[in-house]
């Protein structure tokens, strides 16, 4: 009886194991690569949105000033109606979230400025730089360091190497500013003057980040679609156009969406430099919001940007698409 149990038991479980291999090889690679990679997903989802949602559900409660692991009442949607229509009184929040009167006091706005204007710019540079290294001449390998040598100063020593070039008495970079530039004597106190220098300072260093990975698609291009190029007469413009750009362009969307979602969350830059009074950001809020212990409207705070990062995200996925299927 016992061999009979056993056997049966046997035959059982070598039916579940063969259904489930069946149903496994019916999968389509799509699938069967989402099922692979669906412990890892679960597990970062897990890690990903459960402060999210411990964030959200502190941002529905009131300030509270009683200590770090208490919270204040219910108050459901409050602070985020008082924060969006800035009705915030400036001890609960140091900076307005939004200020049309003094858009570079205000932290949206900073946030969008840099992030725009400095992508911008780290986008074009690194574009023109990755250009540059994608041709053979002599020396390119100490070319390439240089260029890499901004990206391995942590964000701490850059922040003091462009405080004391700035700083009037000891670095040149303030006489520069005010003789060609027309900026005051004290450019790192003033909102708009720190700002302009503090996204020259992150151009700095994180060009090096967008020519490493447009050079990495550029070197995927296959050669030999120039020499049909050239064979059939296209110009250099047009072996750009028709060849090099859209074959990079997914890589050029990548490195964008990595460095926008960077920039987005830039804080120790400005703290190091200017500090988050004079240029204030939407990470310096929540830093300086939760730093008073007002524990409601810094996790709101905190919300609001993670979804405004998540809009821009859903943008650039989209535009990505696109531009794969050759819409963009």
């Amino acid at each position: 009886m016992a061999t009979e149990s056993e056997s049966g038991l046997t035959r059982e479980k070598s039916g579940v194991y063969a259904g489930t291999v069946r149903w496994m090889e019916n999968l389509s690679e799509t699938q069967f690569a989402y099922l692979l990679l669906f412990p890892a997903l679960l597990l970062l989802g897990v890690i990903a949105f459960w402060p999210l949602l411990r964030t959200f559900q502190m941002s529905l409660h009131a300030d509270s000033i009683r200590g770090a692991a208490q919270i204040g009442e219910f108050v459901g949607f409050s602070n985020y109606v008082d924060l969006l229509t800035g009705k915030l009184d400036v001890v609960a929040l140091p900076q307005p979230f939004i200020d049309v009167s003094t858009p570079f006091k205000s932290a949206l706005f900073v946030t969008f400025i840099f992030t725009i204007v400095s992508v911008a710019l780290e986008t074009l540079i690194g574009f023109g730089q990755a250009l540059v290294l994608d041709q053979d001449f002599r020396g390119r390998r100490w070319v390439r360091v240089a260029i890499i040598l901004p990206w391995a100063v942590p964000i701490v020593i850059q922040g003091m190497i462009f405080y004391l070039l700035f700083q009037p008495g000891i670095g040149f970079g303030a006489d520069f500013v005010n003789n060609w530039l027309g900026f005051s004597q004290t450019p790192l106190v003033n909102s708009p003057e720190a700002l302009t220098l503090i996204i020259v300072a992150d151009v700095w260093k994180a060009t090096a980040f967008m020519a490493l990975l447009i050079l990495a698609g550029l070197q995927s291009v296959d050669r030999s679609l120039y020499d049909v190029a050239k064979v059939a007469g296209a110009s250099k413009w047009q072996q750009f156009k028709m060849i090099t750009m859209p074959i990079i362009l997914p890589t050029v969307m990548v490195a964008m969406l990595f460095r926008t979602v960077a920039a987005m969350r830039i804080y120790g830059l400005i703290e190091t430099m200017s500090g988050c009074t004079t240029v204030p950001s939407l990470s310096c809020l929540v830093v300086t919001t939760f730093s008073v212990r007002r524990y409601g409207t810094a996790a709101a705070v905190a919300f609001v940007t993670a979804a405004i990062i998540g809009i821009v995200v859903s943008v650039y996925i989209v535009k990505f698409r696109g531009s794969s299927q050759g819409e963009f």
